[in-house]
């Protein structure tokens, strides 16, 4: 069981460094060409509305509420049923989701309003906020559809399509900016062709599982009210992370011109992580999980659940105590470079900061979310998010408010730093609940994993300290000398790493054994 979860997160993983890769190839083209002005202010907002719905919906409610039911049918029913339960979903989505596009194109201006509503004191820049927003908010619409196609594909343990998806929005956002890099309007007409290229690129693969066939209404089916009853909570439970980033990018556009930027090119930096390490496991376990549940089996439950843990901690603890510790090397080497000057780098960087120590916050949700809705349990998880999010929502404002009355220099600090406390609330909440309820039982060796990983860390966090230098010399290099020495950092921080757990007695087969044995 736990090597074909490490084959699948391997899958998932592997491709999601390849999209995370181009698409900071993406972002430092975006930061030379556009910088962190006012237009940037404005693509990235009219990018944040359809991405809110993104994570909140295709990515987070659908997704979850989807998978477990359709893994139900397919274990339990005959292909047939698997095949127009495709066929109702698809299209009953895709009519509630051509209706709501509708309405976001006719509604951009109030849109910009509602989540950017300091650039009401420049119209010029609202204006152009609205206007490209007519054009990426279909992407809502094409990657929910993609998102359903990826659902069903991976509960037939077809990772890799899915996964490579969203190289396609990269490749024609880089396309793009060579095409024409005289206005951010080429951005957002390339959004909405990414957007029909993700859906269609997953659909022969459907093909070939014979599970492509021709969308129908399907409101009153058992199946589509079954999912849409999952839903709800879950809307409201994945929705409060993006809440969270949009009250503070809201907050942001009062703060003037760059502060939307850096916050969005600090959230990429610590997303990058996220979405490969994170994601993948998240991605794996949940159908996993969603068939133990099907087949009783709590204590292959508990013990997929112990593996994700023990998994997203030996990676992400590293990630995140790299991430703070280089978070100036990272943001240099990033985008100073064309219109990203050296103001941008430093107030990018302290985003970063902020962002690093709500890591593993956002990481653990990723694990433990699935731990619920594999159950089809949505009520906990939802009182968890909004408890998080009003916790993070009132550290925002209060933050927001001490540093205009204060006048203090990087007030968007706050703002990143609020989302962080947002995730570990809600993460630590979901653990003690999963805990309580005896749905998940930690495993043997726990105590000497965590001192392995407590002095692996250590190791390398000292040397990094130690070789990394200051930012101002880190902006004196030439950029190839940039990605030089963060490359080596980067190499010195891992071998440090392993080497430490290595001589310490961690060996792979601990992690493939479920966890157990990880002593």
């Amino acid at each position: 069981m736990s090597r074909s979860l490490l084959k699948s997160s391997s899958i998932v993983g592997g491709f999601t460094l390849i999209s995370r890769l181009l698409g900071f190839v993406r972002e430092i083209l975006l930061a030379a060409t556009f910088g962190a002005g006012g237009g940037a202010d404005a693509f990235f907002v009219a990018l944040q509305i359809p991405n809110f719905g993104r994570r909140m919906f295709a990515e987070g409610a659908f997704s979850q509420a989807f998978v477990p039911v359709f893994t139900e049918t397919k274990t339990t029913h005959p292909h047939a049923q698997a095949r127009e339960m495709v066929a109702v979903v698809m299209g009953t989505l895709g009519g509630i989701l051509a209706l709501l596009t509708l309405i976001g194109c006719l509604a951009s201006p109030v849109l910009v309003w509602m989540f950017a509503s300091g650039f009401s004191a420049d119209p010029a820049k609202q204006a152009l906020a609205g206007g490209l927003l007519r054009w990426t908010f279909p992407y809502l619409m094409f990657i929910s559809l993609t998102s359903l196609a990826g659902g069903v594909l991976n509960s037939y343990g077809r990772f890799a399509v899915p996964a490579f998806t969203p190289v396609i929005l990269n490749l024609c956002l880089i396309a793009s900016m060579y095409i024409d890099a005289s206005s951010v309007y080429v951005l957002a007409y390339a959004v909405f062709a990414a957007g029909i290229l993700q859906f269609v690129f997953q659909l022969p693969s459907l093909l070939k599982l014979d599970l492509l066939p021709v969308p129908r209404w399907g409101w009153r089916d058992s199946r589509v009210q079954r999912i849409l009853k999952l839903m709800g909570p879950v809307l409201i439970g994945s929705s409060v992370a993006q809440v969270s980033l949009l009250l503070n990018s809201n907050l942001s556009t009062f703060i003037g011109d760059g502060a939307v930027s850096w916050l969005y090119y600090a959230s990429r930096l610590m997303e990058f992580p996220v979405g490969i390490f994170s994601i993948a496991v998240g991605t794996a376990i949940l159908p996993a999980l969603s068939r133990q549940h099907v087949q009783k089996s709590p204590e292959a439950f508990s013990v997929t659940l112990d593996w994700g843990l023990r998994v997203m901690l030996l990676i992400g603890i590293p990630a995140a105590v790299g991430m703070i510790l280089l978070a100036g090397p990272l943001v240099a080497t990033m985008f100073a470079r064309g219109k990203f000057g050296a103001e941008d780098v430093a107030m990018t960087t302290y985003a970063l900061c902020a962002y690093g120590f709500g890591f593993m916050g956002f990481s653990l949700v990723k694990v433990l979310v699935p731990g619920f809705y594999a159950r089809q349990e949505t009520r906990a998880p939802v009182r968890y998010a909004v408890i998080g999010l009003v916790v993070g929502m009132c550290a925002s404002v209060t933050l927001f408010v001490c540093s205009r009355y204060f006048e203090i220099r990087a007030a968007h600090v706050g703002l990143a730093a609020s989302t962080s406390l947002t995730a570990w609330v809600n993460s630590l909440l979901l653990l003690r609940r999963l805990r309580r309820d005896g749905v998940y039982r930690p495993g043997a060796g726990w105590g000497g994993f965590g001192l392995q990983l407590l002095l692996a860390n250590a190791a390398m966090g000292a040397v990094l300290l130690f070789w990394a230098g200051d930012l101002g010399a880190w902006l004196a290099m030439p950029t190839w000398v940039r990605a030089l020495r963060l490359a080596e950092l980067i190499a010195a921080a891992i071998v440090v790493y392993f080497g430490v757990l290595f001589a310490l007695g961690l060996r792979p087969r601990d992690l493939r054994a479920g966890g157990r044995q990880a002593v």
